[in-house]
């Protein structure tokens, strides 16, 4: 948690700086740029990577994570063709005609999620908190330097994306170093015909939380993506701004809580049959932090914005306040649903994102049919999504009672 704090306030205390050398129109093209990229990076590895904690053997593991990093290789393959194909179609799809140069940068973006995805979960699997922790503030600071400097140098949109995918490349290379250092002795354990045999042990995983993820990726990022179309790109780069600030929390600690609630939820069910006690406790204390967190910001949201990052962004605070109801009861949500991974539940999974992206469709429908002011809109959407949301934790404490 203590490395996660600092990764995540190095991009915080430098956003007040980009507001001012970036526009809301910048903010929106980048945004547009990774909403495309991680709906395309959640099937980089196949979600093998999912798979690689449950092995009792690191023999077996260390050939998951060699499988990953394979799917990772062709997928990004895939994703160059297809984009140098229809890179015209898509930017149009998109709405966007900028954005078509940096469309080719897609696959390589998805090639470093997934090799990355690959590495964390290996490292969880080891308990390796420090090691992730280091890697996290690496990213994030070479992300902001990268981002200031070429901010200042005039680049505008380009710079936020050139920056961050330098970012990714540093401390996924850091991180492969930090894995074959403590890995070594089991390489030569990887074999072809194991990395074979577990694909087809863990085929779950590909066949059904792979489409999960998919949905689940697409209910949160293409959000960006129509929102863009059914109102504008300044709109946008105004929601990704508010969504950097609500977010904190998640990316502050929900990280770190997620991957340790997910390894004894594990231990728990292996040697109990369930996962009730550590599934109560976590959940008592994230609804805690959720509130100490997220109420004073409710009334308190909209002055902090205009003051810290400038009365151009006043919308941006206003949008803030409707969306924190959603963002506490999220907040909870999404940490409890490793719950489902724990249970093997993918099919379950695939159910919970296919009707969070189905509602998705059908409000920014209604947006549109109905042309919506953006406010109410914003109103709409909190309200339904924070109802399904509380829904599925119930479901998630069925499953951890066993």
């Amino acid at each position: 948690m203590t490395g996660t704090s600092i990764a995540q306030a190095i991009p915080i205390a430098i956003t007040p700086i980009l507001t001012r050398i970036y526009t809301p129109e910048d903010f929106g093209i980048f945004a547009l740029y990774m909403s495309v990229s991680l709906i395309i990076s959640v099937v980089a590895t196949g979600s093998y990577e999912h798979a690689i904690m449950l092995p009792k053997k690191d023999e077996d593991a260390i050939n998951i994570v060699v499988l990953s990093i394979i799917i990772s290789f062709f997928i990004s393959f895939i994703t160059f063709l297809v984009v140098w194909i229809f890179n015209s179609e898509i930017a149009l799809f998109l709405g966007n005609i900028e954005i078509s140069s940096w469309l080719y940068l897609i696959p390589l973006t998805v090639l470093l999620t997934g090799i990355y995805q690959s590495f964390n979960y290996w490292s969880n699997r080891k308990k390796e908190y420090q090691r992730l922790a280091i890697n996290r503030v690496i990213q994030s600071g070479t992300i902001a330097t990268s981002n200031l400097g070429m901010g200042f140098s005039g680049l505008g949109s380009s710079g936020l994306i050139l920056g961050n995918i330098f970012g990714q490349a540093i401390s996924t290379t850091a991180l492969g170093k930090a894995v074959w250092k403590d890995g070594s002795n089991r390489f030569h354990n990887i074999k072809l015909l194991k990395i074979f045999a577990l694909s087809r042990k863990y085929v779950d995983f590909l066949k059904f939380s792979t489409f999960s993820s998919i949905l689940n990726s697409l209910s949160f990022n293409f959000f960006s993506i129509l929102l863009s179309k059914v109102f504008s790109i300044s709109i946008l780069g105004f929601y990704s701004l508010v969504y950097r600030i609500l977010t904190l929390p998640s990316s502050l600690i929900g990280n770190s809580i997620s991957q340790v609630y997910f390894e004894e939820a594990t231990r728990q069910k292996k040697l109990y049959g369930n996962n009730k006690n550590i599934f109560l406790e976590t959940l008592k204390k994230l609804f805690i932090i959720s509130a100490l967190v997220y109420l004073p910001m409710y009334f308190y949201i909209k002055d902090v914005v205009i003051f810290v990052f400038g009365s151009d962004w006043k919308i941006s605070g206003e949008i803030a306040q409707i969306l924190l109801p959603l963002m506490f009861i999220r907040f909870v949500s999404s940490i409890m649903s490793s719950t489902l991974t724990t249970y093997e539940k993918q099919k379950a999974g695939l159910l919970i994102n296919f009707i969070l992206f189905f509602v998705l469709l059908v409000l920014f429908f209604l947006a549109y049919i109905w042309d919506l002011e953006v406010y109410i809109f914003f109103h709409l959407y909190t309200f339904t999504m924070s109802i399904l949301y509380i829904f599925f934790l119930f479901y998630y404490y069925s499953l951890a009672r066993g």
